[in-house]
């Protein structure tokens, strides 16, 4: 039986699903083996990253939807400024990330300082589990995600570190806007950007 890759809005009740999907998502992002490069600890460390991130962080303040095997955090223009952590999660977040804080506080800083200024849906999270590539769960929440973008009259942005996930987000209507080298010779950053489209648009 296939699995269902219908989105639907991602609960608090979902974090255990949220967090071990992202962890498989991610387990081969650069980004994320940067911020966690011993291999044995690696995938521990993302489950509490992303566990936290969503309980803490984006189920309060994004649009969080989710498939049996995908998870999504958009944040609207009207939330961005309370989707910051605040300082009880920084410092859960630093206790994760260890000796790679300091790094990845760079590298958030850095990333900060190139987010466009007009207003748009930025995509914070995607990630699908590996094991279910080809089934279209991370098309189903991004075309999902885009939707409620378009109906905002809103554009949409995102950063990707993986080089192979760009003909996706291409397909989509992204186009690479700008690339960055991480802080502490991190790996690069693709920031991508999309305009909004109309129903009659193709």
């Amino acid at each position: 039986m296939s699995i269902s890759n219908t989105p639907r809005t991602a609960t608090i009740d979902d974090a255990p699903l949220v967090g071990r999907t992202l962890t498989r998502a991610f387990g081969d992002d650069p980004m994320m083996r940067w911020f966690f490069p011993d291999d044995a600890s690696r995938e521990a460390g993302l489950e509490r990253y992303f566990s936290t991130l969503f309980t803490r962080q984006y189920v309060h303040h994004a649009v969080c939807e989710r498939t049996e095997a995908a998870a999504a955090f958009w944040v609207p223009p009207e939330a961005q400024a309370k989707a910051v952590p605040d300082e009880e999660t920084v410092q859960e977040l630093r206790t994760i990330l260890g000796d790679r804080a300091p790094l990845f506080g760079e590298a958030v800083e850095n990333a900060a300082r190139h987010t466009p200024r007009q207003p748009h849906w930025y995509l914070a999270v995607i990630g699908a589990d590996p094991a279910t590539q080809g089934q279209g769960h991370g098309a189903a929440l991004l075309r999902s995600g885009l939707a409620k973008a378009d109906a905002a009259g809103m554009p949409a942005y995102l950063e990707s570190s993986k080089p192979s996930n760009l003909p996706f987000y291409e397909h989509f209507g992204f186009t690479v806007r700008e690339k960055l080298r991480l802080p502490g010779n991190g790996p690069e950053l693709w920031a991508m950007w999309r305009a909004p489209r109309r129903p009659t648009d193709s």
